[in-house]
C-alpha cells in the first residue's frame, strides 16, 4: 500500500459518499444505495461475494506457486449478452458480506500464500473494498492488489484508487461503440474504457514482474476475441500500442463460447476459429505489441 492507513480511510469515506447518488461507474445511475435503491448493478451497500480462494486459471504472471487469491464479487456494471460468468455477474449468485468479513477474506488468501489479492468485478463494490482494505491493512495485510474489471470505469473513482491498486487488469472489449451498445448495453464503452486505461497506465505503468515472473505492479490488459471480428481487435490493439504503450502486457483470449443470451445474436452463435485467433494475434504484433500472456 503506497498511501497511509489514514489516507486510505479518507478515500473509503469519499467512495462511500458516492453511493448516496451512485456514481461509482460511468452508468451514473444516481440511485441512493444507502436507501436500498438499486441501479444497473442491482447491488446495495454491502459487498456481495460468490467465492474466494486460490485460483490457478489466471495469467501465469498472477498465479505463482500458490495461486492468485481471487475474490469473485457478484453483480456487474455491464450487461454482456455472452457473459461467461453470468450466474455471478447477472444473477448475483453469492452472499452479502460486511467489511470485516471481507477484510478476513483478504487476510485469509494472504495466509494461504497467494501471490496477490485478485478482486474480480470490483467496480460496484469499490466503497466496500476500500473500507475492508483499511481494516485488513491494520491487521497486517500487504499483498499486491489486482483490480480485475470490465474496463467500464470512472476516471474519478480510479483516481481514488491511486496508491491502493498495484496491478490493473481490465478487459478491453470493443473497438466500436455500436457493438458495445448491442452486446453489452453500454452506449459509450470505447471512450470510457480508453480514458480508464490511460488513467490506469498513468498510475502504475507497464507491467513489472519479479525474478520469479510474478506481477508486482503495472497494467495487464485482457481482450476476448469474438467471432466475426465483432470485438474490433484491430482498433483495440492499435489503441494499446499507440496511445498506451507498445510494451503493454496483453492476454488475447481465445476461449469465447456461446453462453447466457448469446444465441439472441446469430453472429455470437459459435466459437472463434483458429484462423480468427491467428489473425487477431497477427494484428497485435503488426500494431507493435510484443508482450503476450
Amino acid at each position: 500500500m503506497r498511501i497511509s492507513k489514514r489516507e486510505l480511510e479518507g478515500r473509503a469515506e469519499a467512495l462511500s459518499r458516492r453511493l448516496v447518488s451512485c456514481s461509482l461507474c460511468p452508468n451514473d445511475c444516481a440511485v441512493d444505495r444507502w436507501a436500498d435503491e438499486r441501479g444497473r448493478c442491482n447491488l446495495g451497500t454491502s459487498a456481495r461475494v460468490a467465492s474466494f480462494g486460490p485460483h490457478f486459471g489466471e495469467e501465469p504472471a498472477l498465479v505463482g506457486s500458490a495461486g492468485s487469491g481471487t475474490i469473485f464479487f457478484s453483480g456487474c456494471n455491464l450487461a454482456c449478452l455472452y457473459c461467461q460468468n453470468w450466474t455471478i455477474s447477472q444473477e448475483r449468485e453469492g452472499a452479502d458480506v460486511g467489511e470485516e468479513e471481507l477484510a478476513g477474506m483478504l487476510l485469509r488468501v494472504q495466509r494461504m500464500g497467494c501471490a496477490n489479492a485478485n478482486l474480480v468485478t470490483p467496480t460496484p463494490h469499490a466503497a466496500s473494498i476500500a473500507r475492508a482494505l483499511a481494516s485488513a491493512v491494520e491487521a497486517g495485510f500487504d499483498l499486491p492488489i489486482v483490480w480485475n474489471c470490465g474496463g467500464y470505469e470512472s476516471v474519478e473513482v480510479l483516481r481514488a484508487l491511486d496508491g491502493v491498486v498495484d496491478v490493473y487488469m481490465p478487459d478491453l472489449k470493443y473497438g466500436d461503440d455500436d457493438v458495445g451498445r448491442r452486446l453489452s448495453g453500454i452506449p459509450d464503452y470505447v471512450r470510457r474504457s480508453q480514458a480508464a486505461l490511460r488513467e490506469m497506465h498513468r498510475q502504475v505503468g507497464d507491467l513489472v514482474m519479479d525474478a520469479d515472473g510474478i506481477a508486482r505492479r503495472g497494467l495487464l490488459v485482457r481482450h476476448l476475441v469474438l467471432p466475426n471480428g465483432l470485438a474490433g481487435t484491430d482498433r483495440v490493439v492499435r489503441f494499446l500500442a499507440r496511445e498506451i504503450s507498445p510494451d503493454t502486457y496483453v492476454n488475447l483470449m481465445d476461449q469465447y463460447r456461446p453462453c447466457y443470451r448469446a444465441t439472441e445474436r446469430p453472429e455470437l452463435g459459435r466459437r472463434i476459429t483458429p484462423e480468427e485467433y491467428a489473425a487477431a494475434k497477427a494484428l497485435a504484433k503488426r500494431a507493435g505489441l510484443h508482450r503476450f500472456a
